[in-house]
């Protein structure tokens, strides 16, 4: 493998040993441009190392987000998912039907949020928002 992933590098950073196993899934989870579960970061891993056990992949995503290094999310469908924790903040809207799970950003959104925890007395220190829909037909 070539360079270091954003999510190895991470490791490195937090002090944790990198074996082989855990660059892999490290990889896997940084190249996922959507939120897979345990048994999706599973299949991707052991396309390149058939060696990674399941157990492993549960055992490396559990220590990850332990280090703050991963989110874990649950969309409704029963499965922890995952991403790559950040600093930017995002919320994210999910099809129902199709799974699919779009990130976004509305910054009238956040500003509603902010105004709604002072009205209540409270500083906002975090917030997840998750909205849950069906696609409409252009057509009708």
């Amino acid at each position: 493998m070539s360079a270091v992933s954003r999510i190895e590098q991470l490791c490195i950073d937090k002090g944790m040993k990198m074996t082989g196993q855990r660059r892999v899934i490290a990889r896997v989870l940084s190249d996922a441009s959507d939120h897979p579960d345990v048994e999706e970061v599973y299949r991707r891993a052991t396309e390149i190392d058939p060696k990674i056990s399941i157990a492993t992949v549960y055992r490396t995503v559990r220590l990850f987000e332990e280090a703050n290094i991963l989110e874990r999310h649950d969309f409704g469908d029963g499965r922890s998912r995952y991403e790559e924790a950040t600093d930017e903040h995002h919320d994210h809207l999910i099809d129902i039907q199709s799974g699919r799970v779009i990130e976004f950003r509305n910054e009238e959104i956040e500003r509603l949020q902010e105004r709604i925890a002072k009205e209540y007395g409270f500083r906002l220190v975090g917030h997840r928002l998750e909205l849950y829909g069906v696609r409409i037909d252009k057509d009708s």
